[in-house]
């Protein structure tokens, strides 16, 4: 297939890049290499990108008009849109990129796919961070998700709605993922299992807020892009849907920061306990029924697997 793949250098889509690339697919990739965490990694990414003869990619945002004539070109089966700006306590500060990326770049994106000679089947990026404060757990895709705490949350919501609408409007078949804490080698260094790794390896304190008593959902990146390229390939999906992604377990922050140091080598960690902070959750848990029934995902990495693998690839990365 043709599939083009917004965010290609960012966490998830490089990893989705590469399966689709190692499975013989033509990959287009857009990023605009943005500088909300370093540039460098995202290069990095990129640069393992274009050693296949199949990718072939663009430097630009998907807010520009030109991204229209690429649709055109390229004619895509599947269009998968992971370029976002992430983060929620970053939208307590910089609200207008969100406003930017998630609202104005997913509504171009949209639009690409509506006016498509062949409109591509369109899966995108929503995120657990929709659920709130939702304390029904596990999480399922049918409970209400209109208390959004952080804007962050709440554009990824809006881009479920906008999907629908143009689904129904336009005949444009969209599949939102709802995204569980995802980690693994190539990570987010924003991400509080990446900075705990820095903050232990150069032996500072490490930050845990509401006292260490948190609980998150923690998935592996490889699981992730299993469930994405399981939605891609199949042909018997509804024209809309919205999809949890997760690791169904939930793990106490601590125990997540115990598992880190030791795959580190770091003995008794140095924690300062902070409390809540604005815009995060108590606990996020998916169910993950709907895309089982869908697609038969399943989920095998528990953190005592996956976070060791982070640390071998972080360990490697840090000695260039």
């Amino acid at each position: 297939m043709k599939i083009l793949v917004t965010g290609a250098a960012g966490f998830i889509g490089f990893h989705l890049a590469k399966r689709l690339l190692d499975e013989g697919h033509e990959v287009l990739g857009i990023d605009n290499f943005n500088d909300y965490y370093s540039v460098e990694l995202k290069c990095l990414r990129h640069a393992q990108l274009e050693r296949y003869a199949n990718y072939q990619w663009r430097k630009m945002d998907i807010t520009d008009e030109c991204l229209r004539d690429v649709f055109s070109e390229f004619t895509p089966n599947v269009a998968v849109n992971l370029a976002a700006q992430p983060g929620v306590r970053y939208s307590l500060t910089h609200p207008e990129a969100y406003l930017h990326s998630n609202l104005a770049g997913f509504l171009n994106v949209l639009e690409c796919c509506r006016h498509a000679k062949i409109k591509p089947k369109l899966l995108f990026a929503s995120s657990s961070s929709v659920y709130g404060g939702n304390k029904d757990v596990p999480f399922t895709e049918d409970q209400k998700v209109d208390n959004p705490v952080s804007l962050y949350a709440a554009t990824k919501k809006s881009n479920e709605l906008m999907a629908y609408c143009y689904s129904h409007l336009f005949d444009v078949q969209t599949l939102g993922f709802r995204f569980f804490t995802v980690y693994g080698p190539w990570g987010r260094p924003d991400m509080a299992y990446f900075s705990f790794a820095e903050s232990l390896m150069a032996g500072k304190s490490i930050k845990v807020f509401n006292n260490g008593d948190m609980y998150r959902d923690f998935t592996f990146i490889d699981d992730i892009v299993e469930g994405i390229v399981r939605c891609i390939y199949s042909d018997s999906l509804p024209r809309y849907e919205i999809y949890n992604i997760g690791n169904h377990r939930c793990e106490k922050l601590t125990d997540m920061i115990k598992i880190l140091a030791d795959a580190l080598g770091v003995k008794n960690p140095a924690m300062e306990f902070l409390p809540m902070q604005p815009g995060d959750v108590y606990q996020t848990y998916a169910s993950i029924d709907k895309l089982k029934t869908a697609v038969g995902y399943e989920p095998t990495t528990p953190i005592s697997v996956g976070l060791p693998k982070f640390v071998e690839w972080y360990k490697e990365w840090k000695s260039k």
